[in-house]
């Protein structure tokens, strides 16, 4: 009986194809249409009846074990243009039921080295957080993380790109919404592929939604970017402080930012962001350049 079914089904997809071939050839046929449409609803129901057939059959009930989620390494590091020290922060993933709250990894082995020879062995300032010594953020210098904890090692690479300054920075009405948008001007460097983080603070305190882009459709153009205050944690009024913070990031630092949440992810669910660490830990290594603009609400 299955058999003959699925036989039927078949000659109706199949009659179904070759209508719509027909329907290439001319698409404002109304007879073409109306046949497709019916076709179509027969398949649907057809489809939807052996869905539930098959699966009538082989029913099993799933059982989520959500707080027993393996633990793994979360680590973020960054190197900058600007003075040091610099910090590298690890720490470690919590059960599904648990509080987010990270606990630190203390005790681990943490080697950042650039592509002229300097190795620097961070010093553990507090527990999970180590800093850097001597190592200098340079434009167009690479540098390495070799991060080991419990005798496993985690390693990343990273470019720092030169930074790109902002022209403008000015205030205007939401395009969406009633709040008010930040807008930052400035000129992508042209033949070369640039990606950039924005971030922003208001009366100094950084806000924790964050944005990316990258140069594909824009290279070497003038480009404004815009950031909606109705998605900040703060909405900005007349006599905040406000600074954009535009990081000129690598790729690798792009893709991590881009398929992150708001807030950056250390959760273990199958949607974690595209992480620049190798062996399984989350998080990010960066070594970027960046520039600041000032501006006061009017």
């Amino acid at each position: 009986m299955h058999t003959l079914f699925l036989s039927g089904i078949m000659k109706i997809i199949q009659l179904k194809l070759k209508l719509y071939k027909l329907h290439c050839f001319d698409l404002f046929h109304h007879l073409h249409i109306t046949l497709n449409s019916k076709i179509m609803n027969k398949i649907i129901i057809y489809l939807g009846v052996a869905i539930l057939i098959i699966f009538s059959s082989c029913e099993k009930v799933i059982d989520l074990n959500l707080d027993s989620v393996s633990p793994q390494i979360a680590i973020q590091g960054n190197i900058y243009d600007q003075p040091g020290p610099y910090s590298v922060k690890i720490s470690k993933t919590v059960d599904f039921y648990e509080s987010s709250i990270y606990p630190p990894v203390a005790g681990a082995l943490v080697i950042i080295s650039d592509d002229h020879g300097v190795v620097d062995t961070l010093v553990e300032k507090s527990p999970g957080e180590y800093i850097t010594t001597k190592i200098v953020g340079n434009p167009g210098y690479t540098y390495s993380l070799v991060v080991t904890v419990e005798e496993i090692s985690y390693t990343a690479t990273s470019t720092m790109n030169n930074a790109v300054y902002i022209d403008s920075v000015y205030i205007e009405d939401a395009v969406f919404g009633s709040g008010k948008q930040v807008t930052s001007k400035f000129t992508d460097p042209i033949d070369t592929e640039n990606y950039y983080r924005f971030i922003e603070f208001i009366n100094n305190v950084q806000q924790s939604d964050f944005h990316v882009t990258r140069d594909e459709l824009y290279d070497g153009e003038s480009v404004e970017y815009s950031i909606s205050s109705t998605n900040n944690d703060y909405k900005i009024k007349t006599g905040d402080s406000i600074t954009i913070r535009l990081e000129s990031i690598d790729e690798g630092v792009y893709d991590y930012f881009r398929t992150a949440g708001s807030e950056g992810s250390q959760s273990a669910s199958p949607d974690n962001p595209i992480s620049n660490i190798t062996n399984g830990a989350l998080g990010y290594f960066s070594a970027c350049s960046y520039r600041i603009y000032p501006i006061i609400v009017p």
